[in-house]
């Protein structure tokens, strides 16, 4: 049994996580996310064990109970969360969940890139999972 809020981290620097966090947010009707963006200025609020580097190398969330979940599972607590059931069900499909977990895992792993930021961490410090430079929030 699911125990809300569940916590999303994420990152807002990221034009596709912000658009998508977006979206959840706006279906979430019944406030079951929380979501914290780790990119901002001023975030210290990693759960415990975590730094944002591991936020930053993957999608991480946090049940109210304290219960760490990370990458594909976090999306289908959300779709959970905000009334998409349907969406989690199909994606643990036995074809479909493996093309799930490796879709997501070369996202997770090209995502500076794939926006236009790897320029944001000379040296490929980003493939140990560091993270963009704090932004300020808008």
């Amino acid at each position: 049994m699911a125990v809300y809020p569940l916590t999303v981290f994420y990152d807002g620097a990221c034009p596709i996580c912000a658009r998508e966090m977006a979206l959840m947010k706006r279906l979430d009707k019944t406030q079951r996310l929380t979501l914290l963006d780790f990119s901002l200025a001023g975030f210290n609020a990693p759960p415990a064990g975590l730094a944002v580097t591991d936020l930053s190398a993957v999608i991480h969330a946090q049940w109210a109970d304290g219960t760490i979940i990370t990458g594909v599972e976090v999306f289908r607590a959300m779709w959970e969360a905000v009334g998409l059931g349907f969406l989690s069900r199909l994606s643990r499909l036995p074809l479909v969940a493996p093309l799930m977990v490796k879709a997501y895992a070369w996202f997770a792993g090209n995502r500076l890139r794939l926006t236009g930021r790897s320029n944001a961490c000379p040296g490929n410090a980003c493939a140990a999972g560091s993270p963009d430079p704090p932004r300020t929030s808008q």
